[in-house]
């Protein structure tokens, strides 16, 4: 289990997180969000060890999780990092970088591993490929392949899948969490993106003023989102009488006391998202079929 307990830190007397307790069981995954400069990457660098803290403690299980003032080289081997700054061997193959720090001893163990890992993040047809022939979103895959060949016991993700193709996304998405689910290593995934958290993550960290606004599951904070910061994460929504209303909660009806003036239509795929406006504020709303501008209709929310 990861305990953090009573963070606090600070760049230079400015403070970036302030207090912050929370635990993470063996093989749970935490997805951590919040707006740019919220700390976000910060708490992963603290939790690696990358900084001594101001206050506070980190233990993963029995062991104290410290900084450079107490280790000379950073890290631990039970954990470890991919972060948005990929440190690949460039000169070298994708499978030799995957392999660099397993054992030459059992080889046949060590080229098994490889090609197995090569598969979760779908890059065995590169296997002979130099990395630095590799596109941006293809050097990520190897680093997070290189990050699991020695299986470690908890993994720290920092925007992993940010440089990737949206074709790919999604289905490297769905390999790498189960891999680490199956194996039971505990996940802390910094992200903007809510398909890293939905369908993934057993809990939610929101942060917010240098601190934990939320620590909650997915499925709680979609359903019930306290705050408009909440609510921006999981897509369009409006603030309608002091409630947080999901664009898709509300639908049109022949009447209401909702009356409100299309302004436009923007297409999504399998519906449009409408853009309207309602005495002065904009609202937006789903719908399965485009509305002409200046059009009015009734909206409510849906039962």
């Amino acid at each position: 289990m990861l305990t953090v307990k009573n963070l606090s830190f600070s760049y230079n007397k400015t403070p970036v997180l302030k207090e912050l307790s929370f635990k993470v069981k063996q093989g749970e995954h935490l997805a951590i969000i919040g707006e740019s400069g919220s700390g976000k990457s910060t708490l992963l660098n603290l939790i690696y060890g990358e900084y001594d803290l101001n206050k506070g403690e980190i233990f993963w299980k029995d062991d104290a999780i410290l900084g450079p003032k107490y280790n000379l080289v950073i890290g631990y081997d039970f954990m470890k990092y991919v972060s948005q700054e990929f440190d690949l061997m460039p000169f070298i193959t994708v499978e030799e970088n995957i392999g660099k720090y397993l054992s030459n001893f059992y080889k046949k163990e060590k080229k098994e591993r490889t090609a197995e890992l090569l598969e979760v993040v779908e890059l065995t047809e590169f296997a002979k490929t130099k990395v630095k022939l590799l596109s941006g979103g293809q050097k990520q895959r190897v680093a997070l392949a290189r990050a699991l060949a020695k299986q470690p016991e908890i993994i720290l993700l920092d925007e992993p899948f940010s440089h990737i193709d949206n074709f790919k996304k999604q289905s490297l998405r769905r390999s790498v969490f189960k891999y680490l689910k199956d194996n039971n290593i505990t996940c802390i995934v910094a992200t903007h993106d809510k398909e890293d958290v939905l369908g993934y993550a057993d809990n939610m960290i929101v942060l917010h003023d240098n601190k934990i606004a939320v620590n909650d599951s997915p499925e709680n904070l979609f359903k019930n989102p306290k705050t408009p910061l909440i609510a921006s994460f999981f897509g369009e929504f409006n603030v309608m009488n002091n409630q947080i209303i999901y664009a898709h909660q509300l639908q049109v009806v022949e009447k209401s006391d909702l009356k409100v003036t299309v302004i436009r239509s923007y297409f999504k795929g399998y519906y449009y998202l409408i853009e309207v406006d309602l005495d002065g504020e904009t609202v937006f709303f789903e719908h399965k079929v485009s509305l002409e501008k200046n059009q009015n209709v009734y909206i409510q929310k849906k039962l």
